[in-house]
């Protein structure tokens, strides 16, 4: 995956993964809005990236996560490409429904590629991200893209929710390990008003009825929470529950 190097960025550079659609476009369109030079992937949709790198004066690379040589990849790419790394966002994810009695539908592989993709991935790109963000003048960031799944017991499947969970924990131990150069936080939404959650028809029903916001989340909202922590120089081992409440009712 290598990249023709250019000119170290006078920006800050954030990765974001995932980030060609929903929460990840949203947060890619938010850092740059920051000031931030943005690395744009995705597993596919190299067309739609290149096209969003370039709005957002940045750079796209594809990489698949659950190939552990392209996920190392993918870190040494974006410094070949701009000389720097200062923010880390482990965005991109991966699910699909399980029912939670079914425990013989949760085979084993479905348990290794969701927390190949969810957990592995991100710890192998913190992991190859180490050097260059403690390099960071202002301080390396890490944001981790959780969910709700990850702090109680629901989500589409057991082992997507452990993954998550696992992720959380994850968040915790690194910001103990690695501050005061670099900080580790996450953010885990709820439902969040994607293209694809359009048709939960029962979801969006829960969040309009019980939640104290009376919505779910937009993409947007997520963004900004992301760049409040990326823009924070003392926060870090939070993992903050981005519900609209509904915590606090279900």
């Amino acid at each position: 995956m290598r990249t023709e190097r250019t000119e170290p960025a006078d920006r800050p550079v954030a990765l974001v993964t995932g980030s060609t659609s929903g929460i990840g476009e949203a947060v890619a369109r938010r850092l740059a809005k920051d000031g931030m030079r943005v690395v744009v992937h995705s597993r596919r949709s190299a067309e739609t990236g290149e096209a969003l790198a370039a709005e957002l004066d940045g750079a796209y690379l594809r990489a698949d996560l659950a190939v552990e040589d392209e996920t190392r990849g993918l870190v040494e790419a974006a410094l070949d490409r701009f000389g720097r790394l200062d923010v880390l966002v482990n965005n991109a994810g991966i699910s699909w429904p399980i029912p939670h009695d079914d425990l013989a539908a949760a085979t084993p592989a479905d348990w290794r590629q969701l927390l190949e993709v969810n957990l592995i991935a991100p710890w192998v790109l913190c992991t190859e991200a180490l050097p260059a963000l403690r390099r960071s003048p202002a301080g390396g960031s890490i944001v981790n893209i959780t969910s709700h799944a990850g702090v109680r017991p629901k989500g589409s499947s057991v082992p997507y929710a452990a993954s998550k969970a696992a992720l959380n924990h994850v968040t915790r131990l690194l910001a103990a390990a690695l501050g005061p150069e670099v900080r580790v936080n996450a953010v885990a939404p709820g439902l969040v008003d994607t293209p694809m959650t359009k048709s939960w028809s029962q979801a969006q029903e829960l969040w309009r009825d019980s939640a104290p916001m009376r919505r779910p989340a937009q993409p947007a909202d997520v963004a900004d929470l992301v760049a409040s922590m990326v823009s924070s120089d003392y926060l870090t081992g939070e993992v903050v529950v981005l519900d609209g409440g509904l915590n606090l009712t279900r």
